[in-house]
């Protein structure tokens, strides 16, 4: 590739597109803790309650009438930072998609 393409070497490569990534002698390891933090920080969801499914499978959504109206603005960027994030975790793709 040195050949066809201008290339420097800028030491080992730790972080890339929100995936932090760990290099050893057993394998690479990737993994988006840090991205998820930096999202709940700038939600205003880091004291959030963690829980092990987002989402009940058999949920149905209903609209109530006494709801103040939603920020489309904010809701917007947290659908699309998860959307961006469900590209490599599966286990949340069904929530974002309801």
């Amino acid at each position: 590739m040195g050949k066809e393409f201008e290339m420097s070497m800028m030491g080992e490569l730790t972080f890339f597109l929100g995936l932090q990534i760990k290099q050893s002698t057993t394998g690479i390891s990737i993994c988006q803790e840090k991205y998820i933090k930096e999202l709940l920080k700038k939600f205003n969801m880091f004291d959030s309650k963690p829980i092990d499914t987002p989402m009940r499978t058999n949920s149905k959504m209903i609209v109530e009438e006494f709801d103040p109206l939603v920020n489309q603005k904010m809701y917007r960027g947290i659908i699309g930072s998860l959307l961006y994030l469900t590209a490599r975790r599966p286990g949340i793709v069904y929530s974002v998609g309801m």
